[in-house]
């Protein structure tokens, strides 16, 4: 098996803003490496970079050994891109779109027109092949971009948030796609800000801030390396916030997390069973009322929280640069 991507001390500034800081990657041949971050942590810069879209202005990036900067020709006859938003013709079918697709990549005509046939059957477009591509849904256009990044049968596929504004059943839809590809053999990077997906798709995480890599490992690796359980709660009434914070603190094994909106609270604990029963009368001798109450392992986004002092979610509404 050998390396599939490898990104050595990539860095890229966009003016005042440092948009890769050094940032170093690698995914074995075959293997599927999650790029877990906020928006502005660089993601998409360094999809971009590797796609032989920028060029960086340190560092050093190779597909399958082919310098991205030296070779940029190589480097695209073997990759396929699908960015955050559908890039395909709105007023083309899906099956024109995906034969032409083919005739840019100097298929034949017959060739073309197969590859296209094979490729609506499989991501389950056929009924709709007829039909100008305006008129399909947002989980059907991401999946005709997605089948259009794979005509050309690459080794190596970027999906770049490739589920961003698709409603719950789509998203799993795609997650489903993106399983079938792997199992293909197809290596892949897939830049994420959603948390349940890179635990859900990825076989190895990278979790990104800023620009560089802060955490690398599977998901089972990087909520162990936070350590502990977590109590999570829900008071009543959400005034009593900080009164529930202040009884249960002494527990705490880190940092408590309170959104003062829901009421919700949770605290990093050890043996989360035996202090939850302590927990409880603490909260009762202050008169604070639970709604809910549980004891978990640690999430991603516990993992990104304890990592980089925020949620994924919050830099997601928040940040600029990508």
């Amino acid at each position: 098996m050998e390396d599939g991507i490898v990104v050595e001390g990539l860095r890229k500034r966009f003016g005042s803003t440092q948009a890769l800081d050094g940032l170093d990657l690698a995914v074995d041949e075959g293997a599927v490496l999650g790029v877990l971050g906020p928006n502005g942590a660089g993601k998409t810069t360094a999809v971009r970079v590797l796609a032989t879209l920028l060029r960086p202005d340190a560092g050093h990036a190779s597909v399958f050994g082919v310098d991205v900067v030296a070779d940029p020709v190589r480097v695209r006859e073997m990759i396929g891109l699908t960015g955050q938003y559908a890039a395909v013709d709105e007023f083309l079918t899906g099956w024109e779109n995906l034969e032409m697709v083919g005739r840019l990549f100097r298929m034949s005509r017959r060739a073309a027109r197969q590859r296209a046939d094979e490729l609506l059957e499989r991501f389950d477009l056929t009924e709709a092949a007829g039909r100008p591509a305006k008129t399909y849904s947002g989980g059907m256009r991401r999946r005709l971009d997605l089948a259009a990044s794979l005509v050309a049968r690459p080794r190596v596929l970027f999906l770049d948030e490739p589920t961003t504004g698709l409603d719950p059943r789509s998203r799993i839809g795609m997650w489903q796609v993106i399983g079938d590809l792997v199992r293909d053999g197809t290596t892949m990077l897939l830049t994420t800000q959603y948390l349940e997906e890179a635990d859900q798709v990825a076989s190895t995480i990278a979790v990104v801030d800023h620009g560089k890599v802060i955490a690398r490992g599977t998901a089972d690796e990087l909520k162990t390396s936070i350590g502990g359980e977590r109590l999570h709660f829900t008071v009543a009434d959400p005034e009593q916030l900080g009164t529930a914070l202040e009884a249960v603190r002494r527990y705490a094994d880190g940092e408590p997390d309170a959104d003062k909106e829901t009421g919700e609270l949770t605290i990093p604990v050890r043996q989360g069973a035996r202090v939850l029963p302590d927990v409880i009368r603490e909260l009762d001798a202050a008169g604070v009322v639970i709604a809910d109450l549980a004891v978990r392992r640690p999430t991603l986004d516990d993992v990104f929280l304890t990592l980089t002092g925020h949620a994924a979610e919050e830099r997601a509404e928040t940040g600029a640069a990508r």
